[in-house]
């Protein structure tokens, strides 16, 4: 018996010698990367969390922090009673206000996913000069956000801008007020978004999984007498189905982030702040106002929608994505 474990022994495998320098040298490589995500992202967040809590005026009593609980939240999200009329009115309004303004904006995902989609298709089209397509389509995503808000304020403007003169030559006699007309500032800024975002960076990985789809899929399509729309329908679409899924969370995120340099440009949040976000709230409290705790709160309650819809898209979303 006592031979048989010697035996057991002498068969296993030595430890490799030196094997804890590998993990050092991976770690080497991991650590730039770790510390910048630390001092750059976690601190900062940790950071506004702690200040979420607090009263604090910035720039006119820096080193005067005071601590104040949930009154921030409080003052954002709760409600109180008008003793005059006993209704329940928001602590907080502008804050309501704005969050359906983010929302409206919103609206300009699903739009663009779909011209993104199509664009795609017609881009993935075996075509001669598609290169040069792809490239003009691609260019204002990659434009200064600065340089594009200023283009579209002159095109945008209501007396000489090219969009309102093209409009009165069709027969309108009276175009819209694109920026100064709370009706119409919202359209105008998705319009834009719109312009810069269809040819970008979701047309781009819609065309890498168009190309991606096997052509032995199409080709049996074919033999049973499938139609294009039958093909688009059964074949593409469903092949898109993780591609899709990727490109709708990174916009929804995207969404309650963007139009911030477009928004100051443009309109600085207004007219009758019809234009302001949550995100140019933030901005407005923080570097305006100065109220840094109110806007750290601000912050953590607009992280926590985005992470609440990114767990619904991937709840429901990615069980649909699995099936494929």
């Amino acid at each position: 018996m006592a031979s048989g474990l010697n035996k057991t022994r002498k068969t296993r495998p030595a430890k490799r010698p030196g094997r804890w320098r590998e993990h050092l040298g991976a770690y080497a490589f991991l650590l730039p990367n770790l510390l910048g995500f630390i001092l750059l992202t976690a601190v900062p967040v940790l950071a506004a969390l702690a200040l979420s809590f607090c009263r604090w005026r910035a720039i006119e009593s820096w080193d005067k922090i005071d601590l104040s609980g949930f009154v921030n939240y409080v003052d954002i999200l709760w409600f109180h009673r008008d003793p005059q009329t006993g209704a329940a009115v928001a602590n907080d309004g502008q804050f309501w206000y704005f969050m359906y303004n983010t929302a409206f904006l919103m609206l300009g995902v699903p739009l663009g996913m779909a011209l993104s989609f199509v664009t795609a298709l017609l881009m993935n089209e075996k075509l001669r000069g598609m290169l040069a397509f792809r490239t003009i389509y691609f260019i204002p995503t990659v434009c200064s956000s600065a340089a594009v808000a200023v283009l579209w304020r002159w095109l945008y403007n209501v007396e000489d801008g090219l969009l309102n003169q093209l409009l009165k030559m069709g027969g309108l006699s009276n175009p819209p007020n694109w920026l100064g007309d709370p009706l119409w500032a919202k359209p105008a800024l998705i319009i834009l978004g719109l312009w810069v975002g269809v040819g970008g960076y979701n047309c781009i990985l819609y065309l890498a999984g168009l190309q991606n789809v096997p052509e032995a899929l199409y080709e049996a399509a074919d033999i049973d007498g499938a139609s294009w729309w039958e093909k688009l329908r059964h074949v593409t679409w469903p092949m898109l189905a993780p591609t899709t899924f990727f490109i709708l969370v990174t916009s929804v995120i995207a969404g309650f982030q963007g139009h911030f340099t477009h928004i100051h440009i443009l309109t600085r949040g207004g007219p009758a702040d019809s234009t302001t976000t949550l995100l140019y709230y933030i901005y407005q409290h923080a570097f305006v106002w100065h109220n840094m705790g109110y806007a750290c709160a601000l912050a953590m309650i607009l992280f926590a929608v985005i992470m609440l819809f990114t767990v619904i898209n991937w709840k429901h979303g990615g069980r649909g994505v699995e099936m494929q």
